[in-house]
């Protein structure tokens, strides 16, 4: 192979980026093309590159940037199986994410510095997969960090994208200080940041602190893929422009943790703490997504914690041993929540709202949207996991890998001995995965009939025709401080989605329906990672599907029981064209048939509130460090600069008393002189 094509892949988008940096004011024009080209290029020039390199084969390739005094740092190449698939769906996602910008952004003054920092994002996620060097890679992982803030924060001029992009900054940092310390300690105990010689090091047993070096990468990675207990910027990060969220979610910085862990598993296997600690992680945040996800009625907040659950799923496959069903499973969440992240974009597009309980009291949008429909329909279902869609077969690939663990026979697939996996990882991670199952149906559910098929579709809220008992609960739906991330609207409500937000739904619903059928035989999907089977077992494949039925059962008849809570007494029709407000967390959008509430009992304030994890955070973490950072302030303010006015005050008074000596007399100067003489020599004298 030519190595020239890999080395295109990131190089492309890095380009493409700085040109559009470059040119972009002055020509607004070039723009488009600047970030559509050389991301499609690159999408191509990486399934080439995936064809040319086959199944079961590796290319490695390095030159060394620096000598270091220790381990050395090499611009490394390092391509198999993983890398190959994982750059496919990092170019087709990028690629339909600007395409979609071109027409969503449109009117966007800065969408030239938006659409170079998508192309600069994209180079970096590439960068990472590609990377045979934990330095390099290093580089990658911080430039996605640096590209979420300002993409995130994209609307500066509001409050909630300025704090979500601080946000998001500095929780991932957070993981990433400890993330840095246990690459240079794995850097140290290998001999060198080479992902090869670090594998075959622990392969050999020559690692000599592996669970320290796997807890401290595990503090990145729930960082840098949101997971509990560092996955709270994720919801407040659907502040951004819907296209960055899809690009975040489905194919870049989420997905980065995990494919490390995946990269660096047999490291992993060395120490049977790490795994459970990676288990329980996993398991928290499977859960407790879910639960979170039945109680939003912001669409993307519902999608952000549902890939918050997702990710869980993949952790929890890791953590089981089987990085092939991670792996699978990444790939297979990249298209469908690419695809959901995209269709909502669509509907909040016509609804102008991200309110779900806005979009029920709409006459006729899912007719306005037919194409956002039928997408978000199939993403939904896959993302349920029935069959014969791309998400039954990922996410029986994980309860299976969680199966086999906790059996005692995990399916490492040669990178360790089962043994190496503790079966409380396994029983873990299965139990919490059936339950995270079952709740992802019912919020699935929940979200498509109510934004969807409410009857309220045609009448607008209005409690006080309902009985007194159901005009209080319908009221307290919505408090004024519930979780809601809106963005600033980009279009016209009255104008037709143009094809370009069209067109990219219909390409990522290709691999949504077909991509899972790929893990049928082992000379496919299989044999392009470790070669081991991807196919579900009985048990599960059953479980899972049952779990997942009774889950969209139970939000249907939860539903269908709060719609006839309303009675016969409905709500004047809405006024033709009326358009909900936007700007601000909806306190008078009353959902009129939530199911989430009457499934989540109690539940549902805690859950809508992220269980109080954020107030838990900012009185545990941000009041002390506000606090300190005020005393500082003072110190240096008050006490500090007090010192320094006060010593120039003191050289100022002593120059006033100087001047008032230099009268320009000779006279007294003689006799000041006189004066000094005499009372040197009386004290000389005595």
């Amino acid at each position: 192979m030519n190595l020239a094509l890999p080395v295109l892949v990131p190089v492309l988008p890095a380009l493409g980026a700085a040109a559009i940096l470059a040119v972009g004011k002055k020509a607004p024009g070039l723009a488009r093309p600047l970030a559509i080209v050389p991301v499609a290029v690159s999408a191509v020039l990486a399934l080439v590159v995936a064809i040319q390199l086959g199944t079961g084969q590796t290319l490695d390739a390095a030159t060394r940037l620096t000598p270091t005094g220790g381990p050395d740092i090499a611009l490394a190449l390092h391509l198999d199986g993983y890398s190959s698939l994982i750059s496919v769906l990092v170019g087709l996602v990028a690629t339909c994410v600007q395409v979609y910008s071109t027409a969503y952004l449109k009117q966007d003054p800065r969408y030239p510095s938006y659409a170079a920092l998508v192309s600069l994002f994209t180079a970096a996620m590439l960068l990472v997969v590609y990377s045979g060097d934990l330095i390099v890679l290093l580089v990658g992982w911080e430039v996605m960090g640096v590209c979420s803030y300002f993409l995130i924060g994209h609307h500066w001029e509001t409050e909630d994208a300025r704090s979500a992009s601080l946000k998001a900054f500095l929780v991932t940092k957070l993981g990433d200080v400890p993330f840095l310390f246990g690459l240079f300690l794995l850097g140290a105990d290998a001999g060198s940041f080479r992902i090869t010689d670090v594998l075959a090091a622990a392969t050999e047993g020559r690692l000599g602190h592996p669970t320290l070096i796997a807890l401290l990468l595990l503090a990145g990675v729930a960082g840098k893929s949101a997971q509990f207990p560092l996955h709270t910027w994720l919801p407040d990060a659907m502040a951004g422009p819907t296209p960055v969220s899809a690009l975040i979610h489905a194919a870049t910085m989420v997905a980065a943790g995990i494919y490390l862990v995946a990269r660096l598993l047999p490291v992993f296997l060395l120490s049977g703490a790490a795994l459970v600690v990676l288990a329980v992680m996993a398991a928290v945040t499977m859960i407790g997504s879910a639960l979170c996800a039945l109680a939003q009625d912001d669409l993307k907040r519902v999608l952000a914690y549902s890939t918050v659950g997702q990710l869980g799923y993949m952790a929890g496959a890791l953590a089981s041993g089987d990085r092939e069903a991670s792996v699978f499973h990444l790939v297979s969440h990249g298209a469908f929540k690419a695809l959901l992240f995209l269709a909502a974009g669509v509907v909040i597009h016509a609804a102008h709202t991200n309110s779900i309980s806005a979009m029920s009291r709409m006459p006729g949008l899912r007719k306005r949207v037919p194409d956002a429909y039928w997408t978000m329909g199939i993403a939904l279902v896959a993302l349920i996991g029935l069959p014969p869609f791309s998400g039954f077969f990922s996410k029986e690939a994980v309860l299976t890998a969680a199966e086999h663990a906790a059996n005692g026979d995990a399916l490492t697939n040669g990178l360790g001995p089962a043994s190496a996996v503790p079966e409380a990882a396994g029983w873990i991670v299965l139990i919490s995965a059936a339950l995270t199952a079952l709740l992802t149906a019912a919020y699935a559910t929940r979200l498509f009939l109510v934004a969807f098929h409410s009857p309220a579709g045609a009448a607008a809220a209005a409690p006080q025709v309902l009985p007194a008992d159901d005009r209080a609960t319908v009221v307290a739906d919505h408090e004024a401080d519930a979780p809601y991330s809106p963005e600033l609207d980009e279009a016209d409500p009255a104008t037709a989605e143009p094809p370009a937000m069209r067109w990219p739904l219909w390409v990522l619903a290709v691999p949504t329906m077909a991509f899972g059928v790929t893990s049928l035989r082992t000379d496919w999907l299989p044999e392009l990672l470790d070669g081991g089977s991807l196919r579900p077992s009985g048990v599960t494949a059953v479980t899972g599907t049952a779990l997942a039925v009774v889950g969209m059962l139970a939000a249907y008849g939860a539903w269908r029981s709060a719609t006839a809570r309303l009675g016969p007494g409905r709500p004047a029709p809405v006024a033709a064209g009326r358009v909900p407000e936007q700007a601000g967390a909806p306190a008078v959008e009353v959902i009129v048939a939530d199911p989430g509430r009457i499934l989540l009992g109690p539940l549902f304030g805690p859950a809508r509130h992220g269980f109080g994890i954020d107030r838990l955070y900012h009185v545990l973490f941000v009041r002390p460090v506000v606090g300190a950072a005020r005393l500082v302030r003072f110190l240096d303010r008050e006490v500090i600069e007090t010192y320094v006015r006060g010593s120039g005050a003191g050289v100022n008074l002593l120059g006033r008393a100087v001047r008032l000596a230099q009268t320009g007399n000779a006279q007294t100067y003689l006799s000041a002189l006189l004066a000094g003489v005499v009372l040197l020599t009386v004290l000389v004298a005595v």
